[in-house]
């Protein structure tokens, strides 16, 4: 599987979080703040990362969470 670059830098950001399972959710600003990259960068990265099937999108009350799911 061949990923974005910004799709391989919000990957690394949610593993250091360690965001590997649904106690561990982390939230796009979260995940925006470590991986320094815009808004708009960091969702087409999660939508790319979700459409590959590496990392899970859990809704929640006020904003979404995402955690990894499968290593790369």
């Amino acid at each position: 599987m061949t990923l974005s670059p910004n799709a391989m830098k919000v990957y690394e950001a949610l593993k250091t979080f360690g965001a590997n399972s649904s106690e561990k959710i982390k939230s796009a600003d979260q995940v925006m703040e470590k991986a320094k990259l815009g808004k708009g960068q960091i969702n087409a990265a999660l939508a790319e990362l979700q459409k590959n099937k590496v990392v899970k999108r859990m809704a929640r009350s006020k904003r979404a969470g995402y955690y990894i799911i499968k290593d790369i």
